[in-house]
């Protein structure tokens, strides 16, 4: 029996349960090799013993095997499937999200737009499914994962064990058939019809006549198309593409829930405890009163306006009982002053100097001029 803190396959840890498929419960585990967060599942197996035990395990291997060789954005990747004892483990990749079949419970059915959209993810991972030469046998609400980032993921792909819903086997596999890839396009139409009308088409039993569609809307044809009994009347799964393709009118194909999936918050960072000691003082206010207030004529235009008058408007206005407060004007920006001379003299030694030059210049032009007398 698994339990939290298991190790399997010498390297994965077990850390808690996340949810419970058909083929048993899902666990979040730990890589501590690689050291990443993985899901895994325990395969079901038939109880039994000798040969047929063998059968079983060896049939679960190759399922894990032809798994992992699905490459596709709307599939989950399975990494590694691994013998454990009489078990065998799948180890996936772990995608935050809830089956689509929990989602529909919790919000309801989806617009025959939406529902589209989705089919399209789900039929282009089918389509690649079959290009690798098997199906996935076990298509249904339960097996459609719906990703907290709104993406969508099919999982179980090719599993068998645990069995399908009935009310997704298409009819002839129900009479015995190998699954095919047309019985992979019944399990599509029946897994769309649930999510907008709510109930399977042909009852959980699957056995029921079919129920007519009554909120499918534009959906309506394609989906009656996908459920005919006969699988040779079916259209390919290339083809219902195209048809929901159509549908979607080439608007955005990504399937957006209606209600993002409920997952906690992450948590808020913890607030430090207030100190006193460490609180910046506010600055000090500016002094008050009347006798710091600049009193300016207001028919005179203030700086950084045009006129009088554009000064008179920007006057606050004094409420009742109040003295209105002059406008202050910003303070200009005075022109930078010269340096008191380019010798950095006191301006009482340059004016000295001034004199001196002219007294001079005087006596040298009273010289001349007795000079060119006599």
């Amino acid at each position: 029996m698994s339990s939290e803190g298991t190790i399997v396959g010498g390297r994965f840890r077990l850390d808690q349960p996340i949810g419970r498929g058909r083929a048993g419960i899902v666990w979040l585990a730990f890589d501590t090799r690689l050291f990443r967060t993985v899901a895994m599942k325990r395969m079901y197996l038939p109880v039994g013993a000798g040969d047929r035990a063998e059968q079983a395990r060896a049939a679960a291997m190759q399922e894990g095997k032809d798994a992992a060789r699905i490459e596709h954005a709307s599939a989950i990747k399975v990494f590694d499937v691994l013998p454990e004892g009489q078990d065998v483990w799948l180890v996936m990749e772990y995608i935050p999200s809830r089956s689509m079949a929990t989602f529909l419970a919790e919000h309801g059915r989806l617009t025959p737009d939406q529902a589209a959209a989705l089919g399209i993810q789900l039929g282009n991972a089918l389509t690649a499914i079959h290009a690798a030469g098997f199906v996935h046998r076990t298509l249904e609400p339960g097996t459609v994962l719906l990703a907290d980032d709104g993406g969508v993921k099919l999982t179980d792909i090719g599993i068998s064990g645990g069995g399908p819903s009935p009310a997704y086997v298409a009819p002839e596999v129900a009479r015995g058939l190998p699954p095919s890839p047309p019985a992979d396009v019944f399990s599509l139409g029946a897994t769309l019809y649930t999510s907008v009308e709510g109930v399977p088409p042909f009852g959980d039993d699957g056995q029921s006549s079919e129920r007519p569609a009554q909120n499918a809307g534009v959906l309506t044809a394609a989906l009656r198309k996908m459920l005919r009994s006969d699988p040779t009347t079916r259209p390919t799964m290339a083809d219902t593409v195209r048809a929901l393709s159509a549908i979607t009118e080439g608007r955005e194909t990504a399937f957006i829930p209606p209600t993002a999936p409920g997952m906690p918050p992450p948590p808020a960072p913890p607030t430090p405890p207030f100190n006193p000691a460490h609180t910046p003082a506010a600055p000090p206010l500016p002094p008050s009163g009347p006798q710091y207030q600049q009193q300016i004529p207001l028919t005179t235009p203030a700086p950084g306006f045009s006129s009088a008058e554009e000064t008179q408007r920007m006057q606050p206005v004094a409420a009742p009982g109040q003295q209105a407060t002059q406008y202050i004007p910003p303070p200009v920006a005075q022109p930078p002053k010269q340096a008191a001379d380019e010798w950095n003299l006191p301006v009482s030694k340059k004016t000295l100097i001034t004199v001196a030059a002219i007294l001079a210049a005087v006596l040298v032009g009273i010289l001349v001029s007795e000079l060119f007398f006599v």
